[in-house]
Formats: C-alpha cells, structure tokens, sequence
C-alpha cells in the first residue's frame, strides 16, 4: 500500500473506503497511473466525492451501494469500472449469483447488448478469481 499521507482529510477517508472496497493493488494502480499527469485531480475528485461523500454516508450499506453501482455502470457500459466493482460486490458480500441477477435485471431495462457485454465482463472477473 502506498503512503496517502500527502492528501488531505477528505481524500484520505476515501481511499481507505476505496482500498477496502477496491482492494489495495487496484487502487494503487489507479493512483500511479495517474501520478504527475493531468489525470490526477480526476483521482482525488473521485476519491474525495465519491468514496468519502458518497461511500461514507449513513443511508446505504456497502453491499447495497455495490447492487447500485453495478446496476449504473451497466447502463452506462462502463466496463472497466464494472470490472473493477464486480471484485468489489464479491468483497461487500454479493454472491456470484446476486451479481448475474444484477446483469439481468439490468438487461431488462438498458437491453440485450448493454447486459450481453456486462455479462462478458462479470464472467471474465469470475474466472480470475476461481
């Protein structure tokens, strides 16, 4: 684990919700892909608002906010964060089988194509941790 000392409060809340979610080597990659590139700012915002604002509210569970989040990266065929938050819903306590009724439940309503390519990527992320 890197030292996330050099951020403030906020994004330090973050990426402790983010690396127990994410895992350590996922975030870590994130972080020093990004590191001294304009793509950095993008790192901290997403860590400030969206783990520690969001992730850390009271409302939802984490392993509600994973049923959420596979559901909105379906529809929006974002597959790299939808790989990424598949590990994570495992993590937060999803069976393999709560996350295929995710994809089809989400085919239902984004459509075949949408569901048909989530399904490839949860199933690739299947394999890799058998």
């Amino acid at each position: 684990m890197s030292d996330d000392s050099r951020f403030g409060d906020a994004v330090q809340a973050g990426l402790r919700v983010r690396r127990e979610v994410m895992g350590d080597e996922f975030v870590d990659r994130a972080l020093a892909r990004t590191e001294g590139t304009a793509s950095q700012v993008m790192q901290e915002f997403v860590t400030e608002h969206a783990w520690d604002a969001v992730w850390n509210r009271p409302g939802l569970d984490r392993r509600s906010r994973s049923l959420v989040n596979l559901g909105m990266l379906i529809a929006l065929r974002a597959h790299g964060e939808l790989r990424g938050h598949v590990r994570g819903a495992l993590r937060n306590g999803l069976t393999r089988e709560e996350i295929v009724e995710v994809v089809v439940q989400a085919t239902a309503y984004c459509g075949a194509p949408a569901g048909l390519s989530a399904m490839t990527v949860v199933q690739e992320v299947f394999d890799e941790t058998d």
